[in-house]
Formats: C-alpha cells, structure tokens, sequence
C-alpha cells in the first residue's frame, strides 16, 4: 500500500497517466463507433441495456488482460510463419478482427444503399438483429480493441496501477458518450454512412497492423476528424436549407 501511495506522489507517475488516459480514450472511439451502429439495429427498450453491457464487458475483458500482463507480452512473440512472414498472436487476433470489421462494414454498407433489400449472402433482409447476436459482435470486437489497448498500455508504462487507472476511466468515459453518440448517428442518416466508413477504414488498418505495417493512429483519427467536420458543415447546411424554406412558405 505505501509503495502504492509513493508510485503517485511522483509528477513523472501523473504525466504517464494523463498520457495513457487520453490514449486509451483515443483507442476506445473506434470500440464506441461499432458499440453504436450495432445496437441501434436492436428495439428502442433494449438499445442502451446492450450499450451498458457491451461496454461493461470492453472493461472487464481490459481489466482481465492487465492481471495476466506477462500472458500479454507472449502475444507479440511470433508463433507461425507464413511466405517469409512472421506472426504472433495479436497480429492473428488482428487481422481477424479487421476481417469482421470490413465483412460487418460491407453488409450494413449493402443494407443501406440497396433499394430493395433481399436475403442473400449478406442477409440484408433483417433490418433488426436480435439482442444475443448483437452482444455476440460486440464481444467479438470488445476482444480484439481490448488486446490492441492492453499492448498499447504495456508499451508506454511498467506499472499496472496506472493501466488500471488509464483503463477505468477511458471506459467510464466510453459509457457516458455511448448513449449521446448513438442518438447522434441514429438523428442523422448520413452520419451512419460516414461511421461505416469508419469502420472500414480502421477494420484495413487492423489487417495492416496484423501484417506487420505500422498505421500512424494520428494520421488515421486526423482523417476522422477531418470527415467528421465536414459532416458537421453538411448538417448545418441543411438545417439552414430547411429554416429558409420553413420561412418562405
């Protein structure tokens, strides 16, 4: 406990956790875009009790990472080798997750630019999934941003106090944007589209990581924020199209 006490009473421990907060809340958008688009294909009564749940369980699979740190550095090791190509764990996990990412992007991708939705290899028939096949995603996905947080957190500090710290509260900021985000995306249509878009993107960017080509998270969250502001503009533009027509009639 005291050695607790002294680890943050030190400036330099302060510094890497304010750090590590802002990186892992950085992380935990992409999670919060894929929590958001999937339940708000579930009924109204059952959106944010999948939302709670998703994100409850993004912690508690960071926290169960974090007490097996020295099971998290073995996922960095290579284990196959494939065409001169080495592969650990985590690019496996990686290139899996980004694979899911781009497929689940495809479809809803698919299910809102076909004018006549039919079930086919996408089954973009069902406009509402249920409540087990929505968590059964989110899981899916909570795994692998979880993994890729945790590396990201063993990288820039050796004590698991900070992590855990860093951790709790970029969760605990994922759930009180949960619901805001969602409603947002849900108000505006072309918002959807553009978060799929996202979704795409960072599901490629998984894969680059998974084949050992390293993204710069700057340049990517530079992109979505640059789209993001322009979207803005859009839905300005059009709130002030329809304030004009409402004054002409």
């Amino acid at each position: 406990m005291e050695g607790l006490i002294e680890l943050f009473l030190q400036p330099a421990t302060w510094a890497a956790l304010v750090t590590l907060i802002a990186m892992e809340v950085v992380l935990g958008i992409d999670n919060l875009v894929f929590i958001s688009i999937l339940t708000n294909k579930l009924p109204d009564g059952q959106r944010q009790k999948a939302r709670r749940i998703g994100i409850s369980l993004a912690l508690l699979m960071r926290l169960g990472l974090l007490a097996t740190v020295a099971f998290i550095v073995t996922l960095v090791k290579p284990v196959i080798e494939l065409f001169g190509q080495a592969f650990s764990w985590r690019d496996i996990i990686l290139i899996a997750g980004g694979l899911f990412l781009v497929w689940k992007a495809t479809k809803e991708i698919h299910h809102n630019v076909d004018p006549a939705p039919n079930e086919d290899v996408f089954n973009t028939g069902q406009a509402v999934m249920s409540f087990g096949a929505a968590i059964t995603q989110i899981i899916i996905l909570d795994l692998v941003f979880s993994i890729d947080s945790i590396i990201t957190a063993v990288g820039m500090t050796d004590h698991v106090p900070i992590m855990v710290v860093a951790v709790i509260v970029a969760v605990f900021c994922m759930l009180l944007a949960a619901t805001p985000l969602a409603d947002f995306i849900e108000a505006n249509p072309t918002v959807v589209m553009l978060a799929l878009g996202f979704l795409l993107m960072i599901g490629m960017t998984l894969i680059a990581e998974g084949f050992g080509t390293h993204v710069p998270k700057g340049y990517v969250y530079a992109a979505m924020a640059f789209s993001v502001l322009v979207e803005v503009l859009n839905i300005m533009s059009r709130r002030a199209k329809r304030r004009r027509e409402g004054k002409d009639n």
